[in-house]
């Protein structure tokens, strides 16, 4: 059995923003060795989130409007949290999005089913984060 670890950063310099990371995580499961196995992606942070979805632009206009109506930024008032800090609502976002994906690995390959790509999304940017990408298998 092999394991490898490796972790992601980025630095969103907007407050939201999603990312496609598949390239990357794609590269780790290459650098890993395994041909055949299960590839964890997990956001490292409480206010992001690691997801499957589509590529599509419309798409992600769609998740920042759905998730603006779910759980909206401002007022900032509106959420108990925010005496704290000001991201009550990217919290939240995250709830909704998800903390993780796991990938299965089959012929070294990330093994998707069509249109499948694995996103970052940042709900309180502006300073880094980090993604881990765990995985094990033969």
């Amino acid at each position: 059995m092999k394991f490898h670890r490796q972790e992601l950063w980025f630095e969103v310099p907007q407050r939201r923003q999603l990312l496609n990371i598949t390239p990357q995580v794609a590269d780790a499961v290459k650098a890993s060795g395994v041909q055949e196995g299960l590839c964890l992606v997990n956001a490292m942070h409480i206010s992001a989130s690691v997801f499957i979805n589509d590529d599509e632009a419309g798409l992600h206009h769609d998740f920042e409007v759905w998730l603006e109506r779910l759980a909206p930024e401002r007022p900032h008032s509106q959420y108990r949290h925010n005496v704290r800090e000001d991201n009550a609502d990217a919290h939240l976002k995250r709830t909704i999005m998800g903390r993780e994906v796991v990938v299965a690995i089959t012929g070294g390959q990330l093994d998707f089913g069509p249109w499948e790509q694995i996103f970052y999304g940042e709900f309180d940017g502006c300073r880094r984060k980090r993604v881990l990408v765990k995985i094990i298998g033969e």
